[in-house]
């Protein structure tokens, strides 16, 4: 598996999270997040914390999910955070989040929220 690479720039993030699903590493997606990140899934009951993110995952890779690939919109970046989002591949929303560069350089994600229909 590629947990790991990685993200150098802030659309990686996103790019590594669809790479690794497809292949079945929730470990390798949780690695993704900040240890206290915040995932907006269920819409309603954001769920808090890698672990916790990775239990979502590992249902995911269980029941056979797997990602597209989404078109990235404009970064928004300001000094160390910035403001990801794609076009989902059903069309039916956005999805948005902010990812914080670390001490090393790589990014990681701090909250996530997976689709606005709203939009």
């Amino acid at each position: 598996m590629s947990s790991d690479e990685y993200a150098k720039e802030p659309e990686d993030v996103a790019r590594l999270i669809i790479k690794r699903l497809n292949e079945g590493d929730a470990d390798g997606v949780a690695a993704l997040y900040e240890p206290n990140a915040v995932l907006a899934y269920p819409i309603d009951q954001p769920t808090t914390g890698r672990e916790a993110i990775r239990e979502i995952y590992q249902e995911m890779v269980n029941a056979g999910v797997k990602f597209g690939n989404e078109s990235s919109l404009p970064i928004v970046q300001f000094e160390n955070l910035a403001l990801t989002s794609t076009q989902s591949a059903d069309n039916t929303g956005v999805r948005v989040q902010v990812v914080r560069r670390q001490v090393d350089g790589s990014w990681l994600r701090i909250i996530d929220r997976p689709a606005d229909s709203s939009s």
